[in-house]
């Protein structure tokens, strides 16, 4: 989970225990309010979040959903290629410089 002051909708179902077509659902009934990062991605603030699940109001279903190592690797090259890809070709730059 991320300890900034923004998160996912993924981590916001894991901390309200529903599913994210929930989370989505309390979204569009405006009883969260979410942001659009870049245009791009939806996040909540956390601590809305937290006082939405410590209120009495808070939906609690039976449902996880685990974020798996391959999501995890899926997520991290998706939100870092850039910087990938910016390493690698400083290195390719570097070894022409040196190594020709």
């Amino acid at each position: 989970m991320t300890t900034g002051q923004y998160i996912s909708v993924r981590e916001t179902a894991q901390i309200l225990g529903v599913s994210e077509k929930n989370v989505m659902d309390l979204i569009e009934s405006r009883k969260l309010q979410a942001y659009r990062i870049a245009d791009k991605f939806l996040r909540l603030k956390k601590t809305d979040v937290l006082n939405l699940r410590n209120s009495t109001r808070s939906p609690q279903e039976n449902f996880t959903s685990e974020y798996t190592p391959s999501e995890k690797l899926r997520d991290f090259f998706y939100y870092n290629d850039f910087y990938l890809i910016a390493t690698l070709i400083i290195f390719a730059l570097l070894f022409v410089i040196f190594y020709t």
